[in-house]
């Protein structure tokens, strides 16, 4: 192993090191609302909505995975998992590129280009966001007076970013990207049918938090036929309001402040609050249980970050012998490209 692979190693622990500590004071420095909160509902509800929002996790990963394949680095679910949920950590760290450092650095083991896995990244994040935009202005225009009058603009922003995931604006846009940083362009351009798919996991992914959150809302007194629908549409709100709060670690703050004002009208004073703490430290535990698992797979012989796991030739670089594993390497299957 070489000094600079040695070097990277250690800033990849580094990264995850100072992710748990973040992760950790957030849940700690809340605690007494935490417990408060929890004892306002029953455990078969925490552990639904528990079981929701980690659902909802694993489809927004599978829709990753898709993009990265679309692009040219298909890989097996038990990897993407892998570097996904380790690497969803470093959102607790202020600042919103801790995440993305450490699924790139991570995706280079698995012989992903830096430039492609950030590219997948970055598609991740816009169909996400697109998405969860559409979904809040289809449901809280009807629902909520308070985000008709307040968020209005993000509405308006919906159907702009919903086209601009188009494949041909898509290509367009990252191969600029690439040669204003003197890169050579895309080597596999998205397809439709990816894109699709990818905003179809996505779209499961924003009903499954919906889920998440109408079962903390029933619990704390919310009733209504429209409730599951304002929900939904209050969590898909909160999280881009919170993804646009560039410093917050994890949108801290800004997404509970909108989940409140969305839910308001919805629930008896005080129970919004509840509800965001619940959701907030519930969605924390789903994240530590994710990396956790895969760390634990990636430890266990044939696991999902074992060499060759999953499919037959794919390793991490490294593993093998002599120059069979060089960083410009791709998952077989795919053309070799240097960055």
């Amino acid at each position: 192993m070489t000094v600079k692979a040695v070097a990277m190693r250690a800033v990849r622990v580094l990264l995850v090191l100072l992710a748990l500590g973040f992760c950790a004071y957030s849940l700690i420095s809340r605690w007494d609302e935490t417990v408060r909160a929890f004892q306002q509902m029953s455990w078969a509800t925490l552990l639904g909505a528990f079981a929701a929002g980690l659902a909802g996790l694993f489809s927004w990963m599978v829709a990753w995975r898709a993009l990265l394949g679309g692009l040219g680095s298909p890989l097996p679910l038990g990897v993407a998992f892998r570097i996904n949920a380790v690497s969803q950590l470093g959102k607790y760290v202020p600042g919103k590129v801790w995440a993305l450092v450490t699924q790139v650095e991570m995706g280079r083991a698995y012989q992903v280009p830096r430039l492609r896995n950030f590219s997948s990244v970055l598609l991740a994040v816009a169909t996400t966001c697109a998405c969860g935009l559409a979904v809040a202005s289809v449901t809280l225009p009807l629902t909520s007076q308070a985000a008709r009058d307040r968020y209005w603009w993000l509405f308006l922003l919906a159907p702009l970013l919903l086209g601009a995931l188009h494949p041909r604006i898509v290509t367009w846009f990252l191969n600029t990207a690439l040669r204003l940083v003197r890169r050579p362009p895309l080597e596999h351009a998205v397809g439709l049918g990816v894109t699709l798919r990818a905003v179809a996991w996505t779209m499961l992914a924003w009903a499954l938090f919906g889920v998440h959150t109408w079962l903390l809302c029933a619990a704390v007194g919310g009733e209504g036929a429209g409730l599951p629908f304002a929900a939904t549409g209050a969590y898909a709100l909160a999280f881009v309001t919170g993804f646009l709060v560039f410093i917050a670690p994890s949108g801290l703050g800004a997404r509970e402040a909108a989940l409140v004002l969305v839910l308001s009208s919805w629930l008896p004073a005080g129970a919004p609050i509840v509800v965001a703490i619940a959701s907030r430290v519930l969605l924390t535990l789903a994240d530590l249980v994710n990396a956790g698992a895969a760390l634990l797979t990636a430890r266990s012989p044939g696991g999902a970050g074992a060499p060759g796991a999953d499919r037959p030739g794919l390793r991490p670089r490294g593993a093998g012998r002599g120059n069979a594993a060089r960083d410009d390497r791709l998952v077989p299957g795919t053309p070799s490209s240097k960055e």
